[in-house]
């Protein structure tokens, strides 16, 4: 074999090995990647603010309790401003002249009586100095200016233990004696039917014009000593047992050592004008409860 034969027999020798080479090479080499474009990301969403908390606020019972505590001082505050100061003297007692014809037995005989100065509070006792105090309110007709019912003698005591021991005071309940002197108009007295007028209409809150119910306190004439509803709105207790009318004088008499009833006086929305007269007298049960009975401070000394 020639030389140019050789070479041409390897020459056809290789070429099906190189192509089959290629082939392979082709095969093994990875597709390019398609490039899908990336999908645009989700804005992330921002974050929702939290509210701000509010104010944290007291507890209920903290709350009412600072709030009872004002309400309490206020009250406090204003019973001390209204209590009037009666200076003492000696007056008559009982049935007098101006009294005469509508007085009932028990006011009789008139009897003279003298007594020391004390304190007598403007007002009745209202609503809103009742629930400071005892935290409840038991009256029928609600409001805070109208005077407390529904309060029987022990409830008044209650109150009053309750009330000295907040103000380091001696609250009381006034005398018979002490009720008539200031209802009267003490030593500036002139002599008035009822307490500050002979004119019902002008200083009372009674059956003929209370439209069956109670009225703000203070909102008739006051009397000569400057107190007001001393006629009519609500009986006031006293702290006397009820007993009779002796005609001897008497220096600060406190009534009877015991009994079966407990003094009121001053007549009420209820009542007809002669139940509201400076001397007419009440009395019942010290367990009694009415819409009513209310009652009024008094102090030996301030």
């Amino acid at each position: 074999m020639t030389p140019k034969h050789i070479i041409l027999t390897l020459l056809l020798m290789l070429c099906p090995i190189g192509m089959a080479a290629q082939s392979t090479i082709k095969r093994n080499k990875p597709k390019p990647a398609v490039m899908k474009p990336k999908p645009a990301a989700k804005p992330k969403a921002k974050p929702k603010a939290k509210p701000k908390p509010a104010p944290r606020r007291n507890s209920t019972s903290h709350s009412g309790s600072t709030s009872s505590t004002v309400s309490l001082s206020a009250e406090l505050n204003k019973l001390i401003n209204n209590m009037v100061y009666v200076s003492g003297g000696t007056f008559t007692m009982g049935a007098t002249s101006e009294q005469e014809s509508d007085a009932d037995p028990d006011e009789k005989p008139t009897h003279s009586v003298t007594l020391s100065s004390y304190y007598i509070c403007k007002y009745e006792v209202t609503q809103a100095l009742w629930r400071a105090v005892m935290g409840s309110n038991p009256s029928e007709f609600k409001g805070d200016n109208l005077p407390v019912e529904c309060v029987n003698w022990f409830d008044c005591q209650t109150f009053i233990n309750r009330l000295n021991s907040y103000t380091g005071r001696n609250f009381r309940l006034p005398t018979e004696a002490e009720w008539e002197f200031a209802a009267r108009g003490g030593n500036y007295s002139r002599h008035h039917k009822y307490s500050g007028s002979n004119h019902i209409g002008y200083v009372a809150w009674y059956g003929e014009n209370s439209g069956t119910r109670t009225h703000s306190v203070g909102t008739k004439q006051a009397n000569e000593l400057g107190l007001f509803d001393m006629s009519g709105n609500v009986w006031e207790w006293c702290n006397d047992w009820e007993g009779t009318y002796n005609s001897y004088s008497q220096t600060d008499p406190t009534g009877p050592n015991n009994g079966s009833y407990r003094v009121l006086r001053g007549g009420s929305w209820t009542n007809q004008d002669w139940g509201c007269r400076s001397s007419t007298r009440g009395y019942f049960p010290p367990i009694d409860r009415d819409s009513n009975f209310g009652l009024r401070l008094a102090l030996s000394h301030l």
